[in-house]
C-alpha cells in the first residue's frame, strides 16, 4: 500500500513510521506542512493510498480529509482534544496515557477511531516519554489502523465522549520557587523540557527553562542559585532543589532566534560577581560507588559493575555531546577499562544514546569554526579508545535513537545491541557534512561498501529490526524503556560469564592488528577530518547554514526531495527477510550465534533531528 505521511516535522515519531511502516512493505513517502506549501496539490501528485499525520500543528484541508482517508495520530487516550495533550498528562502527574489514531473531520482529535493503545507514564520528561512509551503505543495504534484500513472490513468507532482543552500557556506553567515543592516543579519542568520551556526570571532577566531533575543534598533560599555541575545550574524549591541543565533566551524581534544550551554556557558571566557575590561552587555528582548518596542526586555520567561486566551509563539533553562532554566521558571510559572486567557497556538508560557533535554549542561559540573542530576531535578520541580496547568485549547498549556521529560511536563497539523502538540515522549528509568518528572503516566493516554508500547518501532512518538486518546492530531487545537497563544487565553478565568470552576477546584484539597493519586507524582519521576541516573553515560551506538552521529550528521552504521520494514496497533495503549475506561484509571473529539475537547467524551478521 502506498502511503504519505504529512507531517509538521520529520521529527522522531514521523521517523519510526517511516522506517516500520517499510519494515511491514508499504511504500512511503513524506510531505512537510510547511508555510505557504500546497498539501493538496502534493497530495494530488502522490495519489497515496492511505495519509497518516503522525506529528502535525496545523489542519488538514477539507479538500483532502473529505476525498481521501486521513487518519491522525494524537498523543492522547480516547476522548483527550486539542493541543498540549502530552504537556497535560506530565503536568497533571498522570499515571496512565494513550495514544488515539482517529479519522480527520472539520473538528480538531473528534474523527471516529480506528485504533487506541493505552501506556503508562513514568516520571520522565515529557520529550523521553514521547519517544518512550509514547512512540511504542503510537507505533501499535498505526501499524493496528493501517491493518484495519487494508482489510477494507473494518468500521471506525465513533467518540462518545470528549472535548477540546486549550493550549497549555506560560501562565500554567509557572513556577513560585517560593512555595512551589520540588516535585510540583519537577512535573512543570518536564512538561515543558524539549518545547516550549517555562519562562522564568533568573539574575535579572527571563529565560526559558528546560529540563528537571530532583537534587536531594543541597539546601537554600528558595530561588537561590546553590551549585553547578556539568553545564547544569542547582535552584532552590520551597523544600529541596532541582538541577536545570539547559536554558534559552527570550526571542528579540529583528534578531535570529536564540539558541538552547547548557546553562552555565547560556549565563556566562552572570554567574560571576557583580551579578553574584560570589561565584557558583561545582558541585561534583558522587563517585562511582557511593550508594544512596549518588541515588540521591544527579549525574549525567555514572559507572557500576556487576558479575564481571562493567557499565558506563551516560545521557546528555538531545543527545548532544559537546567538547567537553566527549572529554568528561573520555575520561570516565578511560577509567572504566582499568577495572577487571570482560564486558563493559556504552550506553543502557533510556532515550537517546548520542546525536554526536552538539550543533548549539558550536552555533553559539566565538568561532563556530574552531568549536566545530575541536568538537570533532573530542568525538573521534573517544571513538578511537574503543575502537582501540582489546582487552574485552566493548557492547552498545542504545536505548534510545542515535544519530550521526553518535550512531558511529556506537558502531565502534564490539556489539550492538537496540531497544526495539530504536531509531538510527547512520549519515551526515543533512548537515553537508562528510563524517568522521572512523565511519569510513566501522561502517563497511558492518554492512558493506555497497550498503554503506547508499545508507549515507539515502538519509533514511532505520529501525532496530532492520538495522539488525543490515548489520548495523547485532540484537534487539522487546521491552518497555524504563525495562532496558535490567534487561541490559542480565545480557552482559551472561555474555561476561559466557565460555566464549576470553576466546572472543583474544580474536577481536588479533583483528585489530591484522587491520591495523593493513590500514592504520590513524589514516582513516586523518583522511575524514582533512574532508570536515575544509567544510568547517569554508564560510561559504552550506554546513553553516544548514547548522544555524537546526539549531534555531528554522523551517525548510518545501519538503526535501529524499523525503518525498517514495521509499520501500515489499522489501527492507533492498533485501528481505530471506536476504543472504551482504557482499563485501566482512564476518565479525569470535562472535557465536546468540540465542535470542534478532535477525540473522553470525554467518551473515559482521560487525534522530539531522546530528553531528
Amino acid at each position: 500500500m502506498q502511503v504519505l505521511l504529512i507531517a509538521s516535522a520529520f521529527n522522531s515519531l514521523t521517523q519510526r513510521v517511516h522506517a516500520e511502516l517499510r519494515d511491514h512493505g508499504h511504500q512511503v513517502a513524506v510531505e512537510l506542512a510547511m508555510p505557504g506549501t500546497s498539501l493538496t496539490l502534493a497530495v494530488d501528485r502522490h495519489q497515496p493510498d492511505l495519509i497518516i499525520a503522525p506529528m502535525l500543528r496545523t489542519v488538514i484541508p477539507k479538500e483532502i480529509w473529505s476525498s481521501r482517508p486521513c487518519l491522525i495520530v494524537h498523543p492522547g487516550p480516547v476522548g483527550d482534544r486539542g493541543p498540549s495533550s502530552l504537556d497535560r498528562a506530565v503536568q497533571e502527574g498522570r499515571s496512565r496515557w494513550g495514544v488515539t489514531v482517529l479519522q480527520a473531520v472539520e473538528e480538531m482529535d473528534a474523527g471516529d477511531v480506528w485504533a487506541s493503545v493505552e501506556c503508562a507514564v513514568p516520571q520522565v520528561a515529557k520529550s523521553d516519554l514521547y519517544r518512550g512509551e509514547i512512540a511504542d503505543a503510537a507505533l501499535e495504534a498505526v501499524l493496528l489502523a493501517v491493518e484495519r484500513f487494508a482489510s477494507g472490513a473494518y468500521t471506525p468507532q465513533p467518540q462518545l465522549t470528549g472535548h477540546a482543552r486549550p493550549y497549555l500557556r506560560q501562565e500554567h506553567r509557572r513556577i513560585d520557587w517560593h512555595s512551589d515543592s520540588t516535585e510540583r516543579v519537577l512535573r512543570v519542568l518536564r512538561a515543558a523540557d524539549s518545547q516550549p520551556g517555562v519562562r522564568d526570571e533568573l539574575l535579572g532577566g527571563e529565560w526559558y527553562l528546560h529540563g528537571g531533575y530532583p537534587e536531594g543534598r543541597l539546601r537554600g533560599r528558595p530561588g537561590e542559585l546553590l551549585a553547578t555541575r556539568a553545564g547544569a545550574i542547582c535552584r532552590a524549591t520551597a523544600d529541596g532543589a532541582v538541577w536545570i541543565p539547559e536554558l534559552r533566551a527570550l526571542r528579540v524581534p529583528g534578531v535570529p532566534a536564540p539558541v538552547k544550551l547548557p546553562a552555565t554556557v547560556a549565563l556566562g558571566d552572570l554567574l560571576r560577581p557583580p551579578h553574584l557575590p560570589r561565584p557558583l561552587p561545582e558541585d561534583a555528582a558522587p563517585p562511582p560507588g557511593a550508594g544512596a548518596g549518588r541515588d540521591r542526586t544527579w549525574s549525567e555520567i555514572d559507572y557500576r559493575e556487576e558479575g564481571g561486566a562493567g557499565f558506563l551509563t551516560f545521557s546528555f539533553p538531545g543527545g548532544a555531546m559537546s567538547t567537553e562532554r566527549c572529554r568528561r566521558l573520555l575520561d570516565a571510559y578511560r577509567t572504566a577499562c582499568s577495572r577487571p572486567t570482560s564486558v563493559l557497556v556504552l550506553g543502557g538508560r533510556r532515550d537517546f544514546f548520542s546525536n554526536g557533535i552538539h550543533l548549539g554549542v558550536i552555533e553559539a561559540a566565538a568561532d563556530a569554526a574552531e568549536e566545530s573542530w575541536a568538537n570533532i576531535n573530542a568525538m573521534d578520541d573517544l571513538v578511537e579508545a574503543v575502537l582501540t580496547t582489546t582487552d574485552r568485549l566493548v557492547v552498545a547498549a542504545l536505548g534510545g535513537n542515535a544519530a550521526a556521529g553518535g550512531a558511529m560511536l556506537a558502531l565502534a563497539a564490539d556489539e550492538v545491541w537496540c531497544r526495539s523502538g530504536v531509531v538510527l540515522n547512520p549519515h551526515y549528509r543533512l548537515m553537508g557534512l562528510y563524517g568522521s568518528e572512523y565511519w569510513t572503516y566501522t561502517l563497511p566493516r558492518r554492512v558493506g561498501a555497497a550498503a554503506a554508500t547508499r545508507l549515507t547518501r539515502e538519509a533514511l532512518p532505520v529501525s532496530a529490526a532492520a538495522a539488525v538486518q543490515l548489520g548495523l546492530a547485532d540484537r534487539t531487545v522487546a521491552c518497555a524503556p524504563g525495562a532496558f537497563a535490567d534487561v541490559t544487565v542480565r545480557l552482559a553478565t551472561r555474555l561476561a560469564g559466557s565460555p566464549g568470552a576470553q576466546a572472543r576477546i583474544a580474536a577481536k584484539k588479533a583483528r585489530r592488528e591484522l587491520d591495523e597493519a593493513t590500514r592504520p586507524l590513524a589514516v582513516y582519521r586523518e583522511t575524514e577530518l582533512a574532508r570536515m576541516r575544509e567544510t568547517f573553515f569554508d564560510p561559504e560551506a552550506p554546513y553553516h547554514a544548514l547548522r544555524r538552521a537546526f539549531v534555531r529550528k528554522e523551517s525548510p521552504a518545501a519538503t526535501p526531495p529524499h523525503l518525498a521520494r517514495v521509499h520501500g514496497g515489499g522489501s527492507r533495503h533492498g533485501g528481505g527477510p530471506d536476504a543472504g549475506p551482504v557482499p563485501g561484509r566482512r564476518p565479525r571473529v569470535g562472535s557465536p550465534d546468540r540465542p535470542g539475537v534478532t535477525g540473522l547467524g553470525v554467518h551473515d551478521c559482521a560487525p534522530g533531528p539531522p546530528a553531528c
